[in-house]
Order: structure tokens, then C-alpha cells, then sequence
């Protein structure tokens, strides 16, 4: 709060909503990335590239997943 111009709920609001993101587990991760992912028109094989290359960088990275075990993840 003292380092934006954010008031104190404002503030409040961003901090859980980063916090949230980061408690997140990879799993709805992987199923929230997909939907987004699919609503601007891209196809698997492309999305679940892109996924598997974001997932590393997450604040707590997940194993190695592959393309089959991330298809898995979404369809069941």
C-alpha cells in the first residue's frame, strides 16, 4: 500500500488475488490455461506445447509432465 496509490481494499484485493494464483494447484492450472488457451482459437497440440513450456515457471513448478499426462489433466 505504501509503495502504490492503492487504497488499503484495493491493496487487500490484489495481495489474495496473487496469492490465489500462486495456491492454484497444477492440475486447475492446467484446465484454466486450457479453456483460455482454446476460447482465442488455438488447437491442442498447440496448447498443450504452450502449457507444458509455462508450467516450469510457476512459483512451485510441477514434475516434468508430458503431452499425454497434460491431455489426461483435461479430458480425464
Amino acid at each position: 500500500m505504501r509503495s502504490t496509490p492503492l487504497q488499503r481494499g484495493e491493496a487487500t484485493r490484489v495481495v489474495l488475488d496473487v496469492l490465489a494464483y500462486f495456491d492454484e494447484p497444477a492440475a486447475a492450472y492446467v484446465r484454466r490455461r486450457h479453456r483460455e488457451l482454446q476460447s482465442q482459437g488455438l488447437r491442442n497440440d498447440e496448447i498443450f506445447e504452450r502449457i507444458r513450456h509455462e508450467l516450469p515457471h510457476r512459483a512451485v513448478a510441477p514434475p516434468d509432465l508430458s503431452m499425454r499426462q497434460l491431455r489426461r489433466l483435461v479430458y480425464g
